[in-house]
């Protein structure tokens, strides 16, 4: 007896595995797990990491990679070359085509088709029901090309980036793809303003989410004699606005806030924060942990009294979707205070579920900080409605079940 379509497996695609910033896509495909659908992990390269969340370690030993250097990456080119050279060379033709204008993604995709093509042997020997990727950049032009050379359909993720920077052969990705899921109602709205009405109609909402054991967290400490203490877990890049949460810093400190804050991350910009910290005179109340799993992470979110995410606009136009970071501190009923940039409004709603302030905008972030160690109560009603914000539509199961309900059922409408 054959194998039915609901128990073959389904593939999903990222661009790095394990990756210690990307615990949303790990947290996807252990919930899929959960829910009994078969995933085989594709990533376009291996992560070398110290760090690596509870789960990802057993995934990636199980993980269909492609090493440019080995005798299969060879023999599926030849292999596609026999069986389908009008497709195969099609996708090299249209690839190169849709890439001319990046010199960056066109470097990449001469990378990216020939992995795909080694994606698609494997597929097919696997019988692979529906390919998914997650960003619309390389992991999709995989998707889209591993899905020409065997038939497969595919969907991908639209995240942040993928869709406020660079929108090389988005177009083509969207038209042929069963079905485009994104994180936010901001996203879904600029999707149909640049490819129109039928591309509108195939994108779906599928926010990232938080688990049971977020949700499951008790209160966060209440602020004691004023004393706060502060957490931003965010890697440490330009677009994530570290900067300006400095300078609030040492506003409050002029003002004789007693505070100390922890920042989760690392990133290219670790020496600049580091100097920023040492020249403001914080040195004392400001601590760089560096990179953390997802149970020490938790720790420290729980036992903050606020957690802060200082996001900005680059600009090139790289900025948050929607931070899983906010979603967590609120499953966790810790304050938060965030930017009002892109999807964040969706999450946070300003005096509700969280404060909001202007990006770039030290003072305002001041401000919001200083009003919550001074408001403690005011910080209890706002996590706990946050708390029932993602509880109803941030929840991880929830929108993993969306997920895989699609999977089954194919697009909600055609181009």
């Amino acid at each position: 007896m054959g194998t039915t379509t609901s128990e073959k497996p389904v593939a999903v695609l990222m661009s790095r595995f394990p990756s210690v910033s990307e615990t949303f896509i790990l947290n996807e495909v252990l919930e899929l797990n959960r829910r009994g659908v078969r995933v085989e992990l594709f990533p376009l390269l291996r992560q070398s990491q110290a760090v690596a969340h509870p789960g990802a370690a057993e995934l990636s030993s199980h993980a269909n990679y492609a090493p440019v250097r080995s005798r299969e990456f060879v023999s599926a080119q030849l292999h596609w070359l026999r069986r389908k050279p009008q497709a195969y060379l099609a996708v090299w033709g249209q690839a190169i085509r849709g890439n001319l204008r990046s010199p960056r993604f066109l470097l990449r995709s001469i990378v990216v088709v020939p992995k795909a093509a080694v994606f698609a042997r494997r597929m097919e020997e696997l019988e692979i029901r529906h390919i998914h990727a997650h960003f619309a950049t390389h992991p999709t032009l995989a998707a889209w090309a591993a899905s020409r050379l065997t038939g497969i359909p595919y969907s991908f993720t639209v995240h942040a980036h993928d869709l406020y920077v660079n929108r090389t052969m988005l177009g083509a990705k969207v038209r042929g793809a069963r079905f485009v899921a994104t994180v936010s109602d901001y996203n879904q709205r600029l999707i149909g303003q640049f490819y129109g009405t039928a591309a509108l109609a195939k994108t779906v909402i599928v926010r990232c989410g938080v688990g049971a054991s977020w949700l499951a967290a008790d209160p966060g400490p209440a602020v004691q004699g004023g004393d706060i203490t502060l957490a931003c877990v965010a890697s440490l890049e330009p677009y994530k606005g570290h900067r300006y949460l400095l300078d609030a810093l040492a506003l409050l400190d002029a003002r004789g806030y007693p505070f100390r804050c922890i920042l989760v991350g690392d990133g290219p910009l670790h020496s600049a924060i580091t100097k920023q910290v040492h020249e403001l005179g914080l040195s004392e109340r400001v601590h760089l942990v560096g990179a953390l799993d997802q149970t020490l992470t938790q720790e420290i979110v729980r036992s903050a009294n606020v957690v802060v995410l200082p996001s900005i606009i680059t600009g090139k136009g790289k900025m948050e979707g929607v931070p899983v970071a906010l979603m967590e501190a609120l499953a966790a009923r810790v304050p938060v205070v965030a930017t009002d940039i892109s999807g964040v409004g969706e999450l946070i709603e300003d005096g509700l579920t969280g404060l909001l302030v202007r990006e770039r905008d030290p003072e305002a972030m001041a401000r919001a900080l200083g009003r919550l160690a001074s408001e403690p109560m005011l910080g209890e009603q706002l996590a706990e409605a946050g708390r029932t914000r993602v509880a109803e539509t941030f929840s991880l199961e929830k929108n993993v079940r969306i997920l895989a309900g699609l999977f089954e059922a194919g697009a909600p409408g055609a181009i």
